[in-house]
This record gives structure tokens, sequence and C-alpha cells, in this order.
């Protein structure tokens, strides 16, 4: 259990730094605009990457697997193509993920 809050407050300590060292490195300045924009487009990217790997992971972690998930997915997909706001797409897939879990 120990080793657990050790974990715990060293991922605390760890992200804290992470997050001051952006300010103390910069000293107040403004990046440029290019580094602005490459900034602006990485909570996109990952939220995606993230998304992806968590849809199509198998059971070993090692393998792509498609299953209702991948139907709620390409729902939230077709939702905001059709310029649905962000809950519709979460209704969407959380719908029709269900209804396939539910008749597969």
């Amino acid at each position: 259990m120990a080793d657990k809050w050790i974990l715990v407050i060293w991922l605390v300590v760890t992200t804290a730094a992470i997050r001051a060292a952006g300010p103390i490195v910069l000293g107040g300045r403004a990046l440029p605009g290019r580094a602005m924009n490459v900034v602006t487009l990485l909570a996109p990217a990952l939220l995606a990457a993230l998304v992806t790997t968590e849809t199509f992971r198998g059971e070993d972690d090692s393998s792509l697997t498609l299953d209702e998930r991948a139907l709620g997915l390409a729902a939230a997909g077709a939702a905001l193509a059709l310029r649905g706001g962000i809950i519709i797409a979460g209704a969407a897939a959380l719908a029709v993920t269900a209804g396939a879990r539910a008749v597969l």
C-alpha cells in the first residue's frame, strides 16, 4: 500500500516540475508564432491518439481489434462531420456502442 502512495507522490512532484519548467525556461518571453501553432495542435492530436489506442487495443495490448467501440467511434465521427456538437457526438457514440453490444 505504501508503494502506491509513493508512486502517487512521485507523479504529483514530477507533473508539477514539468508544468513549472515551461515558464522557468521561457522567463516570461512569448513563444514564436510557429511554436505556438504546434502547441495548439498538440492537445487534439494527443486526444485523438488516446481515443484511437483505447478503441482498437486488443486483449493482449499488442494486437488490434474491431468491436462495438469502433462502431461508436464511427458514429461520433459521423456526428461531428455533420456539424453536430460534442454532446451529440458523445450521445451518438454511447447509443451506437450500447445498441451494438445489445445486438451482438
